[in-house]
């Protein structure tokens, strides 16, 4: 369904000297300097596939899905959804995908709601009786009832979120792009959200793109996740591959009756770990070990630590995956 091909994206940026002479002589003799946002991406997404696109602020995601979009043209490289080129078949492609920016929406703000939808219907020349049917859906999906005959400006963060992504399935879309869809929501929004991109995707096999910082709406929603960092593609799998090749780390919980614990307890130079391998830090009787299960064996680790304190309650788990992905982001990986 999405295929990019070595897309790759470069700004100039005008670069002034400081003070008034620095000011004059950029506005008669401008310097620039080249930057690279994107540099040479490639991935694919199957048709039905909803796919977590992630990286650190600053890497380059909101380009790619821009450019993805038809919003900007790559400097090179290609792009094709569906067939369609974003920006050479602006008209047709745009009929075919919605977006969704969790900072930004779509909506007219003194408008009821209903209304809204109403002039999209136009805009997007659905049929009435495929809207009529397009709208019971949306309203069981994101129950937007409640809501829908109020002014946009009067809704909460929540409402306004479920109303801008019915907004973007208004028409049917092919393909689904959600940039930071759950920002800023509580827990039990989130959670409705999450259920209803399911739903959505189960029900009508609309391939997702997620752009998002809250790991768990990956967790929950996707399989495989797209990483980049500085422009880069630094991961390309399933999120289990990830935790295979990266997720060596664990985490021993333990609550202990021994004064000091944390002092007592001295991995580092028993194991002769680093920083890296090894993190600890305890509040009361709680104390939290993460360690490279590479380095050292959770065996090693469980005898040492019942050997030199009183344990009540001990448990190990894998890391989570937001735990995984920060260790890559201070660490750097080679793309």
């Amino acid at each position: 369904m999405i295929t990019a091909d070595k897309l790759r994206k470069e700004f100039k940026k005008t670069v002034k000297e400081p003070g008034l002479k620095g000011s004059i002589k950029s506005l008669f003799k401008p310097k620039t300097e080249k930057v690279t946002a994107v540099r040479d991406i490639s991935f694919e997404v199957a048709e039905g596939e909803i796919l977590g696109f992630i990286g650190p602020n600053g890497a380059g995601k909101s380009t790619v899905i821009k450019m993805l979009t038809g919003i900007l043209t790559p400097t090179s490289g290609s792009c094709t959804i569906n067939g369609k080129n974003p920006v050479k078949n602006r008209k047709s492609y745009v009929k075919e995908i919605g977006v969704v920016f969790g900072q930004r929406t779509q909506l007219w703000w003194d408008l009821p709601l209903r209304e809204t939808y109403g002039v999209l219907k136009e805009i997007y020349e659905v049929p009435d009786d495929s809207y009529k049917k397009r709208m019971a859906f949306l309203n069981e999906v994101l129950e937007l009832d409640d809501f829908i005959s109020s002014p946009v400006r009067t809704l909460s963060l929540g409402q306004r979120m479920r109303a801008d992504i019915a907004a973007s399935l208004l028409h049917s879309p092919k393909v689904l792009f959600l940039d930071e869809p759950t920002i800023g929501l509580d827990v039990v929004v989130k959670d409705n959200i999450r259920r209803a991109i399911e739903h959505i995707n189960s029900r009508e096999k609309t391939t997702v793109i997620l752009t998002t910082h809250d790991l768990a709406d990956i967790e929950q929603l996707s399989k495989r996740i797209v990483m980049i960092d500085k422009g880069s593609k630094v991961f390309d799998g399933t999120i289990a591959a990830l935790k295979a090749e990266y997720g060596q780390i664990r985490e021993l919980s333990f609550e202990t009756g021994t004064p000091n614990a944390v002092k007592t307890l001295d991995y580092t130079g028993h194991f002769k770990l680093g920083a890296d391998d090894l993190s600890l830090e305890g509040e009361g009787k709680s104390v939290k070990v993460r360690f490279n299960s590479a380095a050292v064996p959770v065996s090693d680790m469980l005898s040492y630590t019942l050997g030199k304190i009183s344990v009540s309650d001990i448990s190990v788990k894998d890391a989570d995956i937001e735990e995984i992905i920060r260790r890559l982001y201070e660490q750097g990986v080679d793309g």
